[in-house]
Parts: structure tokens; C-alpha cells; sequence
């Protein structure tokens, strides 16, 4: 994949993580329970970024915030769990 960048949206209580790649967008959404706690809500990624480490990098990207900012995740997406179960060197910033 090219080289990109993951982009951060919020409105309100809603946000999501943006990876633009060759005219296609993956995406990871969330729910801001508290200034705490996220829940990552669901991990998209179109056919166009199949297979590209895009949402893999989608997930590293939640995690290094929630290590900066210091919140926890909560991670209802099956992506996102499954990704938390093969790094346990994680668990500092999730709450299951």
C-alpha cells in the first residue's frame, strides 16, 4: 500500500478513523462512552483495500491513541477484539 495517512474524525459523541487509499476508504468507527472510554463499534474496508493492512492499521492507529491520550477501549467490533487477542502486549489500553 502506499504510503498513507489515517485521518480522525469526531462530531459529537460519534468518531471514526479514516484510511484514504487509492480513490477507496476503510474506516473505524466509535462510540466516545467518556472521556475514559471508547467503544470501537465496526472496522469497513472495501473491496479496493482488501488485503492491504488497512485495517490493521486502522487498530494500531485506536491503540497509540488511547496510549497518548490515556483512554480505554472497549472493543465490540469483532475485528478489533480479535486484533486485541493476538496482541497481549495491548491489554494496557483495553477493557474487556
Amino acid at each position: 500500500m502506499a504510503d498513507t495517512d489515517i485521518s480522525r474524525e469526531v462530531e459529537g459523541s460519534k468518531g471514526r478513523y479514516v484510511l484514504r487509499a487509492n480513490g477507496a476508504e476503510a474506516e473505524l468507527t466509535y462510540s466516545i462512552a467518556s472521556p475514559s472510554l471508547v467503544i470501537a463499534d465496526h472496522t469497513g474496508v472495501p473491496d479496493a483495500l482488501r488485503g492491504t493492512g488497512a485495517a490493521s492499521r486502522l487498530v494500531e492507529r485506536l491503540v497509540s491513541d488511547a496510549r497518548a491520550e490515556g483512554f480505554r477501549i472497549v472493543p465490540l467490533c469483532p475485528f478489533v477484539n480479535g486484533w486485541r487477542a493476538r496482541h497481549p502486549e495491548w491489554a494496557d489500553v483495553f477493557s474487556v
